[in-house]
């Protein structure tokens, strides 16, 4: 029992050092997103996909936190677990996503961590410390007061 507790630790220690390290993306229109590149920002990455109803119910909090943030201290991307670029990009359109969007695949999102269920969202602070996971729907008002506690403490 204790050599599996070890175990299990052991794995979340390298998994959490491994995402730690940070994360290179790619979106959509070409533009490559570093988490380095974000020092001083807090990161939300969002694992999705068009057909997964939570996330799209949880896309107008996104959109609404990013845009109140994305100037000052915060930076939403999306990553899209999709089956086609142009199904990821049609939708993007109609929904009038503004964060960054990269079409992802279950290999480029092992840099960030497991994703189980749609949808998942990591949360870096400004230093790039992976502080937050969250395997379902996040809302803006659970990440800002998150944020809001973090900065306090």
């Amino acid at each position: 029992m204790a050599g599996r507790w070890l175990a299990g630790l052991l794995l979340l220690a390298i998994s959490t050092s491994a995402c730690a390290a940070g994360f290179t993306l790619q979106d959509m229109s070409g533009k490559t997103h570093r988490l380095a590149d974000y020092r001083g920002k807090w990161v939300l990455v969002n694992f999705w996909a068009t057909w997964c109803p939570p996330c799209l119910s949880e896309i107008p909090e996104l959109i609404s936190l990013h845009d109140a943030h994305k100037d000052r201290d915060l930076v939403v991307i999306g990553v899209a677990l999709d089956s086609t670029r142009a199904s990821v990009a049609e939708f993007a359109g109609k929904s009038k996503i503004s964060y960054p969007l990269v079409l992802g695949d279950r290999k480029m999102s092992a840099q960030i961590g497991a994703v189980d269920v749609l949808p998942t969202s990591y949360l870096y602070a400004p230093n790039g410390e992976l502080v937050s996971y969250q395997a379902g729907e996040v809302t803006r008002a659970g990440i800002e007061t998150y944020i809001k506690n973090k900065k306090l403490n």
